[in-house]
């Protein structure tokens, strides 16, 4: 992020990672080196990049521990990084670093992959302790293609089929159907969906929720005769096997 130094040194105190290599992607031209050293003082080595894809590609090359990744960077924002990650299968876990701290913003990130959200600026100890608590939990085995009967969603792609049907979806069309996919036969309610496809800033008053289910069974139901998209009355939707 480029900017004023937007890092607070602080003492690491008893945090110890000796052994462990994560990579740091991280344009500010000041920040990054200073992660870097901080870093080596807790006997950790840490590869600096400073764009996405060069931490694409050296996230595919190397086995790291934990990437720390910024947000804003010249070529690709760390939201879109993330997501290529995880579609690529690189599982390490990611805690991403960003000024911006609103609620959609940390939402999005989480939504994106990763595992973790620092908010700039930050004490190095806290830092520290982040990246400590996130190799615990090592690489997360992530579901990518989602199933209920014979309707499939690609996570990693934004592909769906119907059978060996694809299904033309628009961005908040798939996202309300990914919401109900990733609990299938559970019964989610306007708010829950309102949440994860618009963000917590939406107008809840809204019936846009009530809209895109409409559309979405138009495209996933609808022209196959089925009725997998299910309302329950006064409570929220859920989507099914019907087998």
């Amino acid at each position: 992020m480029r900017g004023a130094a937007p890092f607070m040194c602080v003492s690491s105190g008893s945090v110890n990672l000796v052994g462990m290599r994560i990579l740091v992607v991280e344009d500010d031209r000041k920040l990054g080196p200073v992660l870097v050293r901080g870093f080596a003082t807790d006997s950790i080595a840490a590869d600096l990049v400073t764009n996405g894809q060069d931490a694409i590609v050296r996230a595919g090359a190397t086995d790291y521990a934990v990437i720390v990744l910024d947000v804003m960077l010249p070529d690709r924002d760390g939201f879109d990084v993330c997501r290529t990650l995880r579609a690529e299968q690189i599982d390490a876990p990611v805690l991403m670093l960003t000024a911006r701290d609103g609620i959609t913003d940390r939402v999005h990130g989480l939504n994106s992959g990763a595992d973790d959200y620092l908010i700039k600026p930050f004490s190095f100890a806290e830092l520290l302790a982040r990246v400590r608590a996130v190799s615990r939990r090592g690489p997360i085995e992530r579901q990518v293609v989602l199933k209920v009967g014979d309707l499939r969603l690609d996570s990693a792609r934004h592909q769906v089929w119907r059978g060996d049907t694809p299904i033309d979806l628009s961005r908040k069309e798939y996202a309300v159907l990914e919401a109900l996919m990733r609990r299938p036969g559970h019964v989610l309610s306007r708010f829950d969906l309102l949440e994860q496809a618009w963000g917590y800033g939406y107008e809840n008053r809204s019936n846009v929720v009530e809209v895109y289910v409409r559309y979405v069974r138009e495209k996933i139901d609808r022209p196959f005769g089925r009725n997998s998209l299910q309302t329950v009355r006064g409570v929220g939707y859920r989507i099914c096997d019907e087998a």
